[in-house]
């Protein structure tokens, strides 16, 4: 069976294209075409109304031609022993240089880790200083307002202070004049 196939695809690769398509559409031509081949046998089939159609058929091969269609396999090169170690430090050199690329994408992601933590820590220190701040000057403002408060709540006492002195002095000046 693949001695077959071996001998179809020999004989479509001497068929151009173009005797296909001459073969279908000009029949006269096709006649032609059938006696030059000796192995293929072209059966035209008129089924389709569309246009034609034909089916080609593999005649057995003989055993002279069966020789002529043997493809033998290019013969081993012999394999020395320095084109063995050639291959093989070629091999350790990939190897290494696979590894060299592997540590060093590692050692790029380990150095932008060591970055972006270093940002986040300085924008972490950066936002505590300035809460800190922040905190500092509520602080003082509110210990101003407090003071300010107490300031202001002793002047009212003083105030009412000396006003409760002049009224007990009014009172005794009256009592000393009613008297």
């Amino acid at each position: 069976m693949a001695k077959t196939a071996i001998a179809y695809k020999e004989k479509m690769k001497e068929i151009s294209v173009f005797s296909l398509i001459c073969s279908c559409l000009y029949p006269e031509t096709r006649k032609n075409l059938m006696g030059d081949f000796e192995d293929l046998d072209i059966k035209p089939i008129n089924k389709r109304a569309s246009g034609q159609s034909f089916e080609i058929i593999l005649k057995p091969t003989s055993p002279v031609s069966e020789n002529a269609h043997c493809i033998t396999t290019p013969p081993k090169r012999d394999i020395s022993l320095e084109d063995i170690q050639k291959k093989l430090e070629a091999a350790e050199d990939r190897r290494k240089s696979q590894e060299a690329q592997v540590l060093q994408a590692l050692a790029e992601k380990r150095e932008h880790e060591r970055d972006v933590l270093m940002k986040a820590m300085e924008e972490n220190s950066n936002f505590s200083r300035m809460a800190e701040e922040k905190l500092q000057v509520k602080m003082e403002q509110i210990e101003e307002n407090r003071q300010a408060y107490m300031a202001a709540i002793m002047d009212r006492l003083q105030e009412k202070e000396r006003h409760a002195q002049e009224v007990r002095r009014n009172k005794e000046l009256r009592e000393e004049v009613t008297a």
